[in-house]
């Protein structure tokens, strides 16, 4: 057996790190790279997911929280994601020495738990400004009106969907220009479906935290954790801060 058969049997038999499937994972972005034909045919794939999710995302916050079509409308989003990302060829995980250890999970759990404190800060002083106020309202009326364990479902099976979609099949498409300011641009364009200020803006703030954590481990494992820790965070300890109206420490519920 040639030296480069050998090296083609070990890849082909070395098991997929973290158990996940073949189809998921590919190479490193090298590799990924040079398959041009590849990234061309995600094209139509990505426009269609983006269009039929963003139209799901608007719709979704403009239901009752709490209601069925709520919880159908967001589990329908994570699913849009993630198969609009995985339909449209392999998603890189990361580097072969970003997946073991557990630097892997440590690192981007305590990066999105950062990111959180950055967030919560920054909302004690958005809670002063009317605007942005009642738009972080608006949506954390949804982790308060409906079941706390659905809410964390649907918004754990998002965010990981989400970072499939953007960091993984949209990034590989757009790597050979410029991947972090594509994927930021189309996720405000996205959250901008909501018409929420707020939202866009932390949604293009942590696009480009993700961005750059995909830029340094090579795959969608980093900032998919990264996220997921984020979300849980926010509607787990956001809603509380929004139920007191700035001035009015007794005061319960918002208006």
């Amino acid at each position: 057996m040639t030296a480069a058969r050998r090296g083609r049997w070990r890849k082909r038999s070395t098991p997929a790190p973290w158990g996940f499937p073949p189809a998921l994972l590919s190479g490193p972005d090298s590799t990924v790279r040079g398959a041009a034909g590849a990234c061309a045919r995600r094209g139509p794939v990505l426009a269609a997911t983006g269009t039929g999710a963003a139209a799901l995302l608007g719709i979704s916050l403009s239901t009752r929280p709490g209601s069925p079509r709520f919880y159908i409308l967001t589990t329908g989003l994570a699913g849009t994601w993630a198969l609009g990302a995985l339909s449209s060829g392999p998603l890189p995980l990361g580097r072969p020495g970003s997946l073991r250890g557990a630097r892997s999970v440590v690192a981007p759990v305590l990066t999105g738990a950062a990111a959180f404190a950055l967030f919560y800060g920054t909302a004690q002083l958005a809670r002063h400004i009317p605007l942005l106020s009642r738009a972080i309202g608006d949506v954390l009326r949804y982790a308060d009106g409906g079941a706390k364990p659905l809410v964390l479902l649907t918004a754990s099976a998002n965010a990981v969907a989400e970072e499939l979609f953007f960091r993984g099949a949209l990034w590989t498409a757009a790597q050979q220009t410029h991947p972090i300011t594509t994927t930021t641009l189309a996720y405000a364009a996205t959250t901008a479906a909501t018409r929420n200020p707020a939202l866009v803006l932390a949604g293009t703030a942590t696009s480009v935290l993700f961005g750059l954590q995909r830029h340094a481990t090579g795959g969608v494992l980093a900032p998919a954790l990264s996220h997921l820790t984020w979300s849980l965070l926010m509607l787990t300890y956001l809603p509380s801060l929004y139920r007191t109206p700035p001035g009015r420490p007794g005061s319960s519920g918002r208006d």
